[in-house]
């Protein structure tokens, strides 16, 4: 009985102490967090308070600029090119206010990218404002690495936009208020507000309307 009693103490301690050790932990994780958000918002445009998962890739944070209440997952990709095989460009990414960056997302800009308030963006989307090398015989007799970058205009996405996991966005895009993307869609036209789209390359399923 002793032996019994023994083991069923022992046991609720070590469930007690797992426990304490993994509230303790996530804490610490939860602060770590903290200060590295207060670290990366010093190097964007407007230091803002937003909290941002470590790690994160950041590139031309002058050129960056966030709304409130923004929160990043982690292996985000922020790119604000300026130089770029002997081009300049003078890029802007706007990022507006309760914006949600879920994992391994990628935002590259040479040209222009706004991203309005309330916008969800799933894992793995990536939204770019431009190519690397322009589709002709010349670019393409190049080895890709020495293609030069260029842009057939901004990407805008608006207000209370879900893109679901896997979206591609490309150049000289808008989609929209209030529209849901699908799943690894690739966008390369604009969709109109309160649509659901999908598809490769995307398009409307349905108006909300």
């Amino acid at each position: 009985m002793k032996n019994i009693l023994r083991s069923v103490i022992n046991f609720l301690i070590s469930l007690i102490a797992f426990f304490f050790i993994k509230v303790s932990l996530n804490k610490l994780i939860d602060i770590f967090n903290q200060l590295y958000s207060m670290w990366i918002s010093n190097y964007l445009q407007n230091k803002p308070k937003c909290f941002v998962v470590y790690p994160i890739y950041l590139r031309g944070g002058k050129y960056i600029s966030l709304g409130k209440h923004c929160g990043f997952d982690q292996r985000l990709r922020l790119d604000a090119i300026d130089e770029a095989l002997g081009d300049f460009f003078s890029p802007e990414i706007f990022i507006g206010n309760n914006v949600s960056i879920q994992k391994d997302c990628h935002i590259g800009a040479i040209n222009k990218i706004v991203i309005g308030n309330n916008v969800l963006l799933a894992s793995k989307v990536y939204i770019t404002d431009h190519y690397h090398g322009e589709i002709n015989f010349e670019a393409i007799s190049l080895p890709p690495a020495q293609r030069k970058l260029y842009s057939k205009g901004p990407v805008i996405i608006e207000d209370n936009v879900w893109l679901g996991e896997g979206v591609v966005v490309l150049p000289n895009v808008t989609i929209g208020a209030n529209t849901i993307v699908g799943a690894n869609a690739v966008v390369t036209k604009s969709i109109p507000k309160n649509s659901v789209a999908g598809g490769n390359p995307a398009r409307v399923i349905r108006e909300l309307n």
